[in-house]
């Protein structure tokens, strides 16, 4: 009973630092990663279809993402889906290529991105704890209904807590690292 909440508390915090993860690659370092584009989507035949089922992304250099459509008919609908995403890049066409080069981030937006990626953390371990909290809530009702044993709920408790901890300490590796790569230049 209590290895079933602390596996469902698990794979729930799994989740989170999986989305933590995902909000972290829609922050732009100024380097050009092709993740930066994943949430772009382009009108395809009438259907919003992502970016990378209709074009190929690859990085040309280390400022500069190569976009290559599948279809030569959707030069146009890419380019117009990169520029109108909130991410503040220009497309440039070339042939049968679109360049979208990544412009240099100036110091204060890069405190500013600081910021929102802190932000974000904290996102990530407010959705953590409350996994925790839940997990809690349900050992305390198996308590309740007499389910397990007040010893078991307790070392239940402690388990849950432990997993908390390792879970809240990769929020703040990936928060550590990822406002290393806003930092540099």
């Amino acid at each position: 009973m209590i290895s079933d909440i602390q596996q469902d508390a698990s794979s729930r915090m799994d989740k989170s630092i999986e989305a933590l993860k995902k909000s972290f690659t829609k922050i732009r370092t100024g380097r050009a990663h092709p993740s930066l584009l994943d949430q772009v989507v382009v009108s395809y035949y009438g259907a919003d279809t992502p970016l990378s089922q209709v074009a190929n992304v690859t990085v040309d250099d280390s400022r500069t993402l190569a976009v290559t459509p599948w279809e030569k008919s959707l030069m146009q609908a890419i380019e117009k889906a990169i520029m109108s995403s909130d991410l503040g890049l220009n497309p440039v066409t070339n042939g049968n290529i679109i360049r979208v080069p990544l412009p240099m981030l100036t110091e204060e937006r890069r405190r500013d991105l600081v910021k929102v990626v802190k932000a974000e953390a904290e996102n990530g371990r407010v959705s953590i704890r409350s996994i925790r909290r839940d997990a809690n809530t349900e050992i305390k009702e198996a308590l309740k209904e007499k389910m397990v044993s007040k010893d078991e709920a307790h070392s239940g408790e402690e388990k849950v807590q432990k997993i908390t901890d390792d879970y809240i300490k990769q929020v703040e590796r990936l928060l550590e690292e990822k406002e290393a790569d806003l930092l540099s230049i």
